[in-house]
């Protein structure tokens, strides 16, 4: 059985990331899987940098808001949340 592509963008803030990761995501028809420790919180705005209500239009953005602060997640189950979408 074939895996599926995972791209991975990395990179410092304000450099483009997410404009890419866009692109990328319509350009292969596919979501994209955020793994921003910041952007997951609900409540956390100031800072984020998290995609608009029109970024997140072009392309479906999992785990972007998904967590409340009080919330806490380890690796093994963010990874367990991701194997789910």
């Amino acid at each position: 059985m074939e895996k599926p592509l995972l791209v991975t963008v990395v990179g410092p803030t304000a450099v483009g990331k997410t404009e890419f990761a866009i692109r990328l995501a319509e350009a292969l028809d596919t979501e994209i899987i955020s793994a921003d420790s910041r952007q997951f919180y609900k409540s956390m705005h100031i800072g984020t940098a998290k995609p608009t209500n029109v970024e997140r239009a072009r392309a479906v953005h999992h785990f972007v808001d998904f967590a409340d602060m009080t919330q806490t997640l380890s690796a093994g189950e963010f990874e367990r949340q991701v194997l789910t979408k």
